[in-house]
C-alpha cells in the first residue's frame, strides 16, 4: 500500500514547476507528496516555490524538509493544489477529514487552480459513504448537535485522541457521522449545512479538478467529467 501511495504522489510531483504556488495537502499519502517535494527542493530539480498548508502537522513537515510556507491569503490563488482523500466517486467527489483538516483543506483547495487527488485505489467507491463523514463543530453546539444527528439517523460519534475529544487546528471538535444507505450524501450535507454550530464538513462536491489513482496495474488519472 505504501508503494501505490509514493507511486501516485510522485506521478502529481511530475505537475509541479520551478516557480509554483502550491497547496499542500494532509494525511499519509500527501506526507509522501511532501517528502518528495523537499528532495526535488534539496536536489534543485525543483526551485523557487511558495507553499501553504492544510495542517500544522503538514507545515512541520514542510519545515523539517526546508519547504517554504507561507499564509495562504499572501500567495493566493493558487497554481496548484496537491492533497488525499478518504473516498472518491465516479464524478470525483470527495469525502475528506478523516485526518481532521477537512476546514483548512477545503479552505486551501478552493483557493488552487487545480487540485488533484492523490491516493490508491482501495479509495474508490462506488457511493460516497462507505465510511463515516465528518463535520466539524463548534464547541458551544456540540451536544445539540449530537442530538439532532441523532434524531435524523446519522449515527455521530464524537471524535477522540488520546483519551479527549479531537480538537482541530481552528479549535473545533469532529463529530463523525454515517450517511444512510437510503439518501444520498449531498441531500444529507446539505440539512447538516443548515444548522448553526456546523461549521464544515468533509464532503468536497466539486473541489478535485483531477485524481492519480495508484493500483497494482500502476497509476491511471481521472478527470472531471
Amino acid at each position: 500500500m505504501l508503494e501505490m501511495k509514493i507511486a501516485a504522489a510522485r506521478a502529481a510531483l511530475g505537475e509541479v514547476r520551478s516557480g509554483m504556488k502550491l497547496g499542500l495537502g494532509t494525511g499519509s499519502t500527501a506526507e509522501q507528496f511532501v517528502k518528495l517535494l523537499g528532495e526535488a527542493l534539496a536536489s534543485g530539480a525543483l526551485r523557487d516555490l511558495r507553499c501553504t498548508s492544510t495542517s500544522q502537522k503538514t507545515e512541520d513537515q514542510a519545515h523539517s524538509l526546508e519547504i517554504p510556507i507561507e499564509q495562504l491569503a499572501k500567495i493566493a490563488p493558487l497554481d496548484l493544489a496537491v492533497d488525499g482523500a478518504d473516498e472518491i466517486d465516479g464524478i470525483l467527489r470527495l469525502i475528506k477529514g478523516r485526518g481532521g483538516a477537512l476546514l483548512r483543506e477545503k479552505i486551501v483547495e478552493q483557493s488552487a487552480k487545480r487540485f488533484i487527488v492523490i491516493a490508491d485505489e482501495s479509495k474508490l467507491v462506488e457511493r460516497l459513504g462507505v465510511g463515516v463523514l465528518p463535520v466539524e463543530v463548534t464547541p458551544f453546539a456540540l451536544e445539540v448537535l449530537q442530538t439532532r444527528f441523532e434524531e435524523m439517523e446519522l449515527q455521530p460519534q464524537l471524535r477522540m485522541r488520546d483519551g479527549a475529544p479531537r480538537v482541530t487546528d481552528e479549535g473545533h471538535l469532529i463529530l463523525d457521522v454515517r450517511v444512510p444507505d437510503d439518501r444520498d450524501i449531498a441531500d444529507v450535507v446539505a440539512w447538516i449545512r443548515d444548522q448553526a454550530g456546523v461549521v464544515e464538513t468533509g464532503f468536497f462536491p466539486r473541489e478535485a479538478t483531477e485524481a492519480v489513482i495508484a493500483g497494482e496495474r500502476g497509476v491511471r488519472r481521472m478527470g472531471r467529467m
